[in-house]
């Protein structure tokens, strides 16, 4: 804590220079980064207090059951706010308080593989609403028959791309097939790729001579300007590879301001690791969207499974799970990647 304490008063001296908000990005993320440290500063405080009168109601105690179970409830509590003050502190990564940008691909599995990235794109929306995260789709291209083949979209939120970083990786499904009409038992995949969503991007310059800029028409319900203007943009970074596309904005300088921040953001993410051929290894333990590959299954039957295969943990409440209930996986993980 007086690491934080320190911290909190140099960000404090830099607020108070008069040129301050002249540069309104870096005072921004100067700003988030005081609230942050400020909330951090505050819990551990509050918890303290909370224990120095748990200890009095104790002494006071003196056999009184009534006592005893208020005590019991309090501490309780107080287990609860210290386990996660724990699991905030091991968000210790350069980009762990930032916003998260979600990429679904399908994989093995045709139609039902894209249905399946419909699921995890409910999934993944409950669990931000359990976390208070407001999600906001960038791009997302619709099954041929039903479901998903792809979609992109951003948690925002405090921690969202800590907590979230720990779903990278391909997920797969078993259950009876609702598209088989013998209802037999199908396995399907799906990948999920977890980037920072960055602001603070000033660093990353990217020549226009790298660019290839693709220009469509947005997919969706229409109305006045979807489906009718070419306002959807794909960006393809040519020395990385890398693909960003956004169609969900109203204009084409819109989207392509979108497309550009996910672009930076990945770029800014290679570029910490100084090496632009390490592209894959950045984007997380994702590898060939099939058997062998995966990180999790969600097992519908003959039995009803979630486990994850990198740490043991289990779940067989599925439609809890599928509901989004997804903390317990995630700091499972990350407790255990420490």
């Amino acid at each position: 804590m007086p690491k934080l304490e320190e911290e909190l008063a140099k960000l404090t001296e830099i607020q108070h220079q008069p040129d301050f908000w002249q540069d309104q990005q870096n005072a921004q993320a100067v700003s988030q980064r005081h609230r942050r440290i400020t909330e951090k500063i505050e819990k551990y405080q509050k918890l303290s207090i909370e224990l120095q009168s748990i200890d009095e109601l104790l002494q006071l105690c003196d056999g009184d059951e009534g006592l005893l179970q208020d005590a019991s409830d309090e501490i309780d509590a107080i287990q609860k706010g210290v386990e996660s003050l724990y699991l905030e502190a091991l968000l210790k990564g350069k980009y762990d308080g930032c916003d998260a940008i979600l990429t679904l691909h399908a994989g093995a599995g045709g139609t039902e593989a894209q249905d399946w990235v419909s699921m995890l794109y409910r999934m993944y929306s409950r669990y931000c609403e359990r976390r208070g995260y407001k999600v906001e789709e960038l791009d997302k291209l619709d099954g041929d028959e039903a479901g998903i083949k792809s979609v992109t979209f951003q948690a925002l939120g405090d921690n969202a791309y800590g907590y979230l970083k720990a779903e990278k990786g391909v997920h797969r499904l078993v259950r009876i097939s609702p598209f088989d009409a013998n209802k037999r038992r199908h396995t399907s995949f799906a990948s999920l790729e977890v980037m920072p969503r960055l602001e603070q991007t000033n660093d990353i310059v990217i020549e226009e001579k790298d660019l290839k800029v693709d220009t469509y028409r947005s997919s969706g319900a229409g109305g006045q300007h979807v489906n009718k203007t070419e306002s959807a943009i794909r960006i393809t970074h040519i020395p990385t590879g890398i693909v960003v596309s956004c169609q969900t904005q109203r204009s084409q300088i819109q989207n392509r301001e979108q497309a550009m921040l996910m672009l930076k953001s990945k770029l800014a993410e290679i570029k910490e690791r100084e090496q632009l051929a390490e592209v894959q290894e950045i984007k997380g333990e994702i590898k060939k969207i099939e058997w062998g590959s995966q990180i999790r299954s969600y097992v519908f039957c003959p039995y009803t499974l979630v486990k994850d295969h990198r740490t043991g943990f289990e779940n067989s409440n599925i439609v809890d799970v599928m509901d989004g209930n997804l903390q317990p996986f995630i700091e499972d993980y990350l407790t255990k990647a420490q």
